[in-house]
């Protein structure tokens, strides 16, 4: 299958996304309505490495 093939909705499957709230992970699907909300509005980022050798 190549990159612009796409399966038929009867082979697609739901992908359930799980985040970390207050030091546990739960499912987003689980969340409150307000909660549901306040994730979709979130700000995600990628921070840099540290150079090796530095604290």
């Amino acid at each position: 299958m190549t990159a612009l093939q796409t399966l038929p909705m009867a082979q697609r499957q739901r992908c359930e996304v799980w985040t970390r709230v207050m030091g546990y992970h739960r499912p987003v699907s689980a969340f409150n309505p307000g909660k549901q909300s306040e994730h979709r509005e979130r700000q995600h980022f990628t921070e840099d490495a540290a150079p090796a050798g530095h604290p």
